[in-house]
């Protein structure tokens, strides 16, 4: 269902995909607040799905007042103080050695013509401006990290076996860094949130395509149809944000 808060409007989706036995993703749609995001449970570790229920549900009690670098300030903050509390959760609900707790995030807040892209992980956050598609978040992944340091191609670095491991998330016991882009918003702009699930089933001309689209909800239903038709082997969630 697409929401309308002033200048946005917005909907969100998710799904568990064909192969996972559950989903360890989790959205949130808050136009109201100028604040959405997308959490992708670490697959394979101890309550992924809690992991991710938590940063989003931390992330919708924020208050919403203050100026938008207040409000940019407390979701740091916010972030931050997950990655310290599901540290010290682990010790009593996950006690073997190797068990992590943990979820990627990538948080957008939009005022006025200020938007901000805050996100530790490898979830995306997509702009799709004047027909033509940007990135704006970076994964923080393995691949990329071979990438940049050892200038390894991208089909190099898919070939390592760890290439997927993820070098920064929420609960991931190194300190937490998180990533920050500020922009300037122009008339047409387009947000998409998305866990891997969603984006490594599509192209970039199918992302494109969906995103041109005239309402958020036409755009998550052309997203989620094309992933849905192939293997759909991760869980899958998008945001989709439009003027």
């Amino acid at each position: 269902m697409t929401r309308r808060y002033g200048r946005w409007r917005s909907a969100g989706r998710t799904d568990r995909g064909k192969v996972r036995g559950r989903n360890e993703d989790a959205f949130l749609d808050c136009p109201q607040q100028g604040c959405w995001a997308v959490a992708d449970g670490m697959g394979g570790h101890e309550a992924g799905d809690v992991a991710s229920q938590l940063v989003v549900n931390n992330l919708a009690e924020l208050p919403g007042q203050g100026s938008f670098d207040e409000r940019l300030q407390d979701i740091r903050r916010c972030l931050q103080w997950l990655d310290w509390q599901l540290g010290q959760v682990l010790p009593v609900t996950a006690p073997g050695a190797d068990c992590i707790m943990g979820s990627t995030v990538v948080v957008l807040l939009l005022e006025g013509d200020r938007a901000a892209c805050i996100w530790a992980g490898d979830s995306r956050c997509y702009l799709w401006r004047e027909q033509a598609l940007y990135q704006l978040s970076r994964d923080h992944s393995l691949m990329e990290q071979l990438i940049d340091e050892q200038r390894l191609s991208l089909e190099q670095a898919r070939g390592h076996p760890q290439a997927r491991a993820l070098t920064r998330a929420v609960g991931a016991r190194a300190p937490l860094t998180l990533e920050v882009l500020e922009l300037r918003t122009v008339p047409g702009d387009v947000f998409l949130l998305c866990s891997d699930g969603l984006y490594e089933g599509l192209s970039l001309g199918e992302l494109g395509g969906a995103l041109s689209l005239r309402t958020p909800q036409r755009v998550l239903d052309r997203l989620f149809e094309v992933v849905l038709h192939g293997v759909a082997r991760d869980n899958l969630t998008a945001v989709v944000v439009q003027p």
